[in-house]
């Protein structure tokens, strides 16, 4: 599909089962139940081939969708690092703490 420029190729594939392909299956095969129970008709049993393919359409379109994502947080984040790296002088190293000057003093109570 083309909603990805040519920079975004090369970032890795998201995986199969990822949130927006199972959201987006889920909303497919229930409007195909929905359709049937508005046309008074078993629901679960009625139109198993519709409800296969717009699951299928649904799952689909959210791998697509996570693919675009993917790529626009990539964009986002190689601007800010390289916002921070033509600008040292705006984010100055913060001295290390110990976990010791992090944490208070524990007294305990008897």
């Amino acid at each position: 599909m083309g909603f990805v420029p040519e920079l975004g190729k090369s970032l890795p594939p998201p995986s199969i089962a990822n949130r927006n392909s199972v959201w987006l299956a889920g909303v497919g095969w229930c409007s195909a139940m929905l359709h049937n129970a508005i046309n008074h008709r078993p629901p679960l049993k009625s139109g198993v081939h519709r409800q296969f393919l717009l699951a299928t359409i649904g799952w689909f379109i959210g791998y697509h969708v996570s693919k675009y994502e993917n790529y626009t947080y990539a964009k986002l984040d190689r601007d800010m690092n390289e916002y921070v790296r033509l600008h040292p002088e705006e984010f100055p190293a913060k001295e290390k703490k110990t976990f010791a000057e992090i944490v208070e003093p524990f007294h305990p109570v008897r």
